[in-house]
């Protein structure tokens, strides 16, 4: 399986490098590094309270490949967190894999349609924990792993905005730990490693300069599994906003939302699919290529 994943992700790659000047012209490339950081240190504060320091490195890298009535869209985000407080472990804030790829076809030059095929692959790259549990993860890395695979119409009026809507999609949930697939963890049946659904999906994109050095950018996946529960909608939303100091300081605020309607999580009272949110506000070094 891991060997699937690392092809997965460097088959775009492959394509990226290539460097004719007939491809130069087709291909727009690019990326973004940043690390935020925050530390807090108290001695002998009487008002009480915990020293601590954080870190989170943000990856993100696109490809994406334009002529004549095709369209092939790259995009590739890694991010990874950690949290320390005084003498505590290091606790983990952020992780994530999030891979997407997407072929288009118009019929007419002059058409913002695109006949469409999607591809994308989500996982996380270490264990994650209930804290202060460390013993028992109850994430890691293919642990879930989802993949999505679609065929449908993608709308794109500008650079700024697009719309992909398709009535045949298939999702698979992977659960490749043993402990946690014997739980029936993220919906899977116990004992089995992953689950697959057919249904449809929804993916909107829009991103736009507010003011300058001030981006926004947000993403949303909507999908609705046709054999189960289908007015039960899966939602995946994420929503960033970069603000530019200078060309090697930004300050960033990211928020992600996700509503799986098979991921039970249990608050103490009772188990059920909820409503997570998860917000990093941070400032760092930044570079873009």
């Amino acid at each position: 399986m891991k060997r699937l994943v690392i092809f997965l992700l460097i088959v775009p790659v492959m394509g990226f490098s290539q460097t004719s000047s007939d491809t130069t012209k087709v291909w727009n490339k690019g990326g973004t590094i940043s690390v935020n950081f925050s530390q807090v240190s108290l001695t002998n504060w009487a008002a009480g309270g915990k020293s601590s320091a954080s870190g989170t490195a943000l990856f993100n890298v696109f490809a994406n490949y334009a002529e004549d009535n095709k369209s092939w869209e790259n995009t590739l985000d890694v991010g990874y967190g950690l949290l320390k407080e005084e003498d505590d472990k290091a606790v983990k804030t952020d992780d994530k894999i999030d891979f997407s790829s997407k072929f288009g076809l118009k019929p007419k030059a002059e058409s913002k349609l695109f006949y469409t095929a999607l591809f994308n692959f989500r996982t996380q790259m270490t264990n994650g924990y209930n804290y202060p549990n460390t013993d028992d993860a109850i994430s890691t890395f293919m642990a879930p792993g989802y993949f999505t695979l679609a065929l449908g119409m993608d709308y794109k009026p500008s650079d700024k905005f697009s719309l992909f809507l398709s009535p045949l999609t298939g999702k698979m949930t992977v659960v490749t730990d043993d402990e946690l697939s014997d739980a029936g963890a993220f919906g899977v049946d116990p004992g089995k490693k992953s689950r697959s659904e057919l249904g449809a999906f929804l993916k909107s994109q829009f991103k736009t300069t507010v003011v300058k050095n001030v981006d926004f950018e947000t993403k949303l996946d909507l999908f609705s599994n046709y054999l189960d529960t289908p007015q039960n909608i899966d939602i995946h939303w994420d929503v960033l906003v970069n603000m530019k100091i200078n060309d090697f300081l930004s300050a960033n605020l990211i928020t992600n939302l996700i509503y799986d309607d098979d991921v039970h999580i249990d608050d103490g009272e009772k188990s059920g699919p909820r409503i997570q949110f998860k917000q990093l506000f941070g400032v760092g070094l930044s570079l873009k290529f």
